[in-house]
């Protein structure tokens, strides 16, 4: 089997250290793999098949001779470093936000469509977390009956933010246990034992950044204009997984049962739906897992063709990590 020598950029955040745990974990076939990140967080050390790594500085000349290289360090980074590793001859797969909306640049979520990356032009973009587990659950139900709309509200983990706001969610919760102060840094407000209506900037139609980016990415991944999306993104006071509440408007009806019927059968999504026993998806069984989790489905009342669902995925793995590797081992077949 060839190999390939990997790159990955932001080595050290939430993201870029899952990446080099799934890359071990699926036995991707890395010949040579580099750790790149910013000056700050050169010299640590990682393990990763057995040996150690260690943290190098991002350079200019730093893509020569990588095949792959997977960006987690923002846009940023990405703006100024993936056309240079794309001139060395490296494929980047790139997590952020920067590159997603450019005709130019296929935004795939493997199992939904792959096709996309046959157009690739050296870069492929990674859609937004929330996106990714939506348009999983989307998808076999565009096939089977097409969609008119979806209206979704998410209940984003801290994680989405990055490894200082998982810290000071721990560091909020115990100093209110103990009575102490506690400092707000990653938020515009206290995040434990709270709910904040607010993730991303706020956009001139009200809607924030992160909204828009369910619509405009679902529309994109699907290649469909005219599904009509409307968000609310609410970050709330759970470590990892986002959840969502989806409602589906579709174009003709479809059964619960045929529903159920589909989603299982589409490849990382597991339906959890026996509520008489209280079994439905849950932000903490699915912390660390690869699948999308599927449950609550019901028939909207409201709506004649209406669908309700609740969608839970690891937010770090299928909503950035385990997909851009996923990307990566799409492209190698």
């Amino acid at each position: 089997m060839k190999k390939y020598n990997v790159a990955v950029v932001g080595a050290t955040g939430a993201v870029g250290e899952e990446m080099r745990l799934i890359l071990e974990e699926r036995k991707f076939p890395v010949e040579k793999l580099s750790l790149l990140a910013s000056i700050r967080s050169t010299g640590r050390v990682y393990q990763f098949n057995g040996e150690k790594i260690t943290v190098r500085e991002l350079k200019e000349d730093s893509f020569f001779g990588i095949d792959i290289a997977l960006f987690s360090a923002g846009d940023e980074v990405s703006a100024r470093f993936a056309p240079l590793a794309i001139r060395q001859g490296t494929i980047v797969i790139d997590n952020c936000k920067y590159f997603r909306m450019d005709p130019q640049v296929p935004l795939v979520v493997p199992e939904v469509n792959p096709n996309d990356l046959k157009w690739h032009k050296g870069l492929i973009a990674n859609p937004n977390c929330s996106t990714i587990q939506m348009v999983m659950a989307l998808k076999p139900i565009y096939d089977e009956v097409g969609i008119e709309r979806v209206i979704v509200a998410t209940y984003q983990s801290v994680s989405g933010t990055g490894k200082e706001a998982i810290a000071e969610l721990k560091n909020q919760a115990a100093s209110i246990a103990n009575g102490e102060k506690f400092e707000i840094k990653a938020y515009p407000y206290q995040i434990a034992y709270n709910a904040l209506p607010h993730i991303g900037s706020f956009k001139e139609n009200g809607y924030t950044s992160e909204e828009m980016k369910m619509l405009d990415e679902t529309r994109k991944i699907l290649g469909d204009n005219n599904i009509r999306v409307a968000a609310t993104t609410v970050r709330v006071p759970v470590y990892r997984a986002h959840s969502e509440v989806v409602h589906i408007e579709t174009k003709k009806k479809i059964s619960l049962q045929r529903t159920r019927e589909i989603l299982s059968a589409f490849p990382g999504i597991k339906v959890i739906d026996k509520p008489e026993k209280l079994e439905y998806p849950l932000p903490l069984f699915a912390e660390g897992k690869d699948e999308v989790f599927v449950g609550r489905i019901r028939e909207d009342i409201s709506s004649e063709n209406g669908l309700v669902m609740w969608v839970v995925s690891d937010n770090l793995r299928k909503g950035a990590a385990l997909n851009a590797v996923q990307i990566a081992e799409q492209l190698i077949k």
